[in-house]
């Protein structure tokens, strides 16, 4: 038998290889694989369903993400999902697959940073599975949401000349993580000296406990507003963007000026000596929302008190570009999160 090595494919490779093999059956089943969340249809409303998983070694490294981050982040990122396709989660469902090193009183931290994402975004738990591991901590979330047809939003239906916004800031999110990584490191050089974070503390906690954006979508339905297309940042905005051009088949332009970033990504980039520019459009695990929505739309916005920032629009011809801010136009391509 032939062997292909998994990283061959990668990730959207190998979603696309199982989903031509599987057919919806279920008149019920409105959307399956390839978007933020699958859809299902009920009597009144519209079902949707996504799922992450979190595995130790692979996505955190308990040695500095304390476990009742390590809950709350499982929950805000599947909750992320349900946002970015304009609707609002309801329900969750917890998967632990826990090694013998941990004990009754971790497993309550983790349940803590659950409940704690429970009560901050009014989520029922309503039932999982808890089996055990021999390799690690694995968790896993399966989130529930309900909206109406014309209320979702979906990453394929971007239209040309479409103002491309995102909510929040960029970047800080993966300074963070190289932040952590930096510390532990001289720690286990040097036990004696003890990390001090307190200078960075707004970048780990985007990194360890980040936010699901429901403040957007409130404020989207506040203005009665649909965004035409939308996804959540996890990957990076590059690779998002990407994908949003990709399924709408439209090219884009952004502008690096028009970019939001702040004041500690330029200082802390510069002190590990990266480029703040790949931070900000490669990072990842910003789980902000990437959104585009029509000209005469985004004009009847207010946003003195909501932040979303406009990058650029999209286009008829499949070029996809940032124009630098020495005006230079150069070709945007992802270096976002691969994982395989």
């Amino acid at each position: 038998m032939k062997r292909t090595e998994i990283n061959e494919l990668g990730e959207f490779g190998i979603i696309k290889r199982i989903n031509s093999k599987f057919e919806n059956v279920h008149k019920s089943t409105v959307l399956g694989i390839g978007d933020d969340a699958a859809i299902t249809s009920s009597d009144k409303e519209l079902i949707l369903i996504s799922s992450d998983m979190l595995i130790e070694g692979v996505h955190f490294d308990l040695s500095y993400t304390p476990l009742i981050h390590l809950g709350y982040k499982l929950v805000v990122i599947n909750l992320s999902d349900i946002f970015s396709m304009n609707c609002y989660p309801n329900q969750i469902l917890i998967n632990l697959a826990i090694s013998n090193k941990f004990s009754i009183e971790a497993i309550d931290e983790i349940y803590k940073g659950i409940k704690y994402a429970c009560d901050d975004y009014n989520i029922d738990l309503i039932g999982g599975d808890t089996t055990s591991s021999m390799s690690g901590l694995v968790m896993s979330c399966t989130v529930i949401g309900y909206g109406h047809k014309k209320q979702i939003s979906y990453r394929d239906k971007a239209k040309v000349d479409d103002i491309i916004c995102v909510s929040g800031d960029l970047g800080r999110a993966f300074l963070g993580l190289l932040i952590l990584q930096r510390e532990k490191s001289k720690y286990l050089d040097e036990p004696k000296n003890q990390p001090d974070l307190s200078k960075y503390k707004k970048l780990v906690e985007k990194q360890l406990r980040p936010e699901a954006r429901k403040d957007i979508i409130d404020y989207f339905k506040s203005y009665k507003i649909v965004p035409n297309s939308m996804i959540d940042i996890s990957d990076g905005l590059s690779s998002d963007l990407l994908h949003i051009s990709n399924s709408s088949d439209l090219g884009f332009k952004i502008f690096e000026e028009k970019l939001p970033i702040e004041l500690d990504t330029y200082s802390v980039s510069r002190e590990l000596n990266i480029d703040y520019l790949e931070a900000v459009l490669n990072g990842g695990e910003e789980y902000e929302l990437l959104f585009s929505i029509p000209v005469d739309k985004f004009d009847s916005l207010n946003l003195d008190n909501i932040d979303i920032t406009p990058i650029g629009h999209f286009t008829k011809n499949k070029k996809r570009s940032i124009v630098q801010k020495n005006g230079k136009e150069i070709e945007l391509n992802s270096k976002g999160w691969k994982h395989f």
